[in-house]
């Protein structure tokens, strides 16, 4: 923090990344934005799918295993693990500092350059789990092409093989330590220890190389900038703003805890984060999505989706219907 281009644009306070806009209904979190993607833009439309059927399978059944491996252990414990392989130096910088409010608490870079060999062996568990399954000669799940699965572990894995290097930590830090170049992850991560998962990740990357890249650049460099590039956009009627999902909103439960619509409303992560609330008035809710209209002053007049797993949604106090 500060984030102006997303705190004046959208009145977001939320620290993490990465953050989606479909026109002007901004979305947080890869979890939901894999599923407003795979709506909105669908493969039936044209467009590419992290869900790739199965050979003889009609209709693709392994979403929410896709999901879960994701969001649920690559996400959360492997991520915890590779973090913890993150160079000592770095924990020294401004950067330190700020991930230190980021988490709730003081982060001493002797204790955690400490705890180095303990995740590199949390990591050699993990791996040895994953190894079984990548050395089938396919992908994580038995798709035709590569899947959400398939994806978030390979990002997970280069980026740890990265930043436990010290690869970019001068970038990432300001200019406050430089790079190091020592290979950490490579006391667990070889071809010799691990073939199937060495081979698949290669294979992937590979594959990732060969696809063509369809990012054009906009000039969105300022609240104002980005504000006019949203302005033709309407928000969606309220019919359109959640994600499909096998059930609707929970709405006793949610009534309970008076999650109504019109009522102000607080979301933040439940892990790291959470003393960086985005306040708003809840505009819809479902069994997997919160949006609300936030309460911050911006440029642009926008809807923020956040999915419920992971977050937690509170009521602010004296807002009650």
């Amino acid at each position: 923090m500060p984030r102006p281009l997303l705190h004046e644009t959208f009145g977001l306070t939320y620290r993490k990344i990465p953050i989606l806009s479909i026109g002007r209904e901004i979305y947080c979190d890869t979890s939901l934005i894999i599923e407003a993607l795979e709506h909105y833009f669908p493969a039936s439309a044209g467009w590419g799918t992290v869900y790739p059927k199965c050979d003889g399978v009609e209709e693709w059944v392994y979403r929410g295993l896709a999901r879960g491996f994701a969001n649920l252990w690559v996400d959360k414990p492997l991520f915890r693990t590779t973090t913890g392989l993150i160079p000592p130096s770095v924990w020294k910088t401004p950067f330190g500092t700020d991930r230190a409010a980021l988490i709730g608490h003081p982060l001493d870079p002797v204790k955690l350059a400490r705890k180095i060999p303990e995740n590199l062996s949390i990591l050699d568990s993990h791996l040895s789990m994953l190894e079984p399954m990548l050395s089938s000669g396919t992908w994580a799940i038995p798709t035709k092409s590569p899947s959400l699965a398939d994806i978030s572990l390979f990002y997970q894995l280069r980026w740890a093989m990265d930043i436990s290097a010290g690869k970019g930590i001068y970038n990432l830090t300001g200019g406050a330590t430089d790079d190091v170049g020592e290979d950490v992850m490579g006391r667990v991560f070889s071809k010799e220890r691990y073939p199937g998962t060495w081979n698949w990740f290669h294979t992937l990357e590979e594959y990732l190389s060969s696809l063509p890249d369809r990012e054009t650049r906009v000039d969105g460099s300022s609240p104002a900038s980005l504000a006019e590039l949203l302005g033709k956009y309407e928000l969606w009627g309220d019919g359109d703003v959640l994600v499909p999902t096998p059930n609707g909103e929970s709405e006793s439960l949610d009534v309970q805890r008076g999650l109504k619509a019109g009522v102000m409303v607080s979301v933040a992560p439940d892990d790291t984060g959470r003393d960086f609330p985005t306040v708003g008035e809840l505009v819809k809710i479902g069994v997997e999505e919160v949006v609300i209209k936030p309460v911050e002053k911006a440029e642009v007049d926008c809807r923020i989706h956040f999915p419920r797993m992971g977050f937690v949604v509170k009521v602010v106090e004296g807002s009650r219907l």
